[in-house]
């Protein structure tokens, strides 16, 4: 089983920053795409950021030059620093990790999300 804790929500003026973390831990060899998904209220859950093994990011297009996701292999974590916040990435933020399985699709673990809210 793997276990997903995730840090850095909270409270923040727009045009402020937060960063996010997600330590995953557990039964794990390697992880591939770990990622950040998020729901705004009334809204469906959307994909934020998703980094894979290799280091290749993927953002939402409101998202391209304000957040940046990295991540430590060696932490298992996965990181989203986000800048000049604005009220419309007020929300629940989610981690997720996909872990491969032998000759099966990989399977995907989540957080139990962190909360960002956006508010002067």
């Amino acid at each position: 089983q793997v276990q997903l804790v995730e840090s850095g929500g909270g409270l923040v003026q727009p045009g402020g920053s937060l960063r996010l973390s997600c330590a995953a831990s557990g039964n794990i060899f390697i992880i591939n795409t770990m990622g950040w998904y998020r729901q705004a209220p009334g809204k469906q859950r959307e994909l934020a950021a998703s980094i894979s093994r290799g280091g290749s990011t993927n953002y939402a297009d409101d998202l391209k030059g304000r957040f940046t996701i990295s991540r430590d292999n060696a932490k298992n974590t996965v990181y989203l620093q986000m800048n000049s916040l604005k009220h419309e990435d007020t929300g629940v933020y989610y981690c997720t990790v996909r872990i491969p399985r032998y000759m099966a699709a990989d399977r995907e673990y989540w957080g139990q999300g962190t909360q960002v809210t956006v508010s002067s």
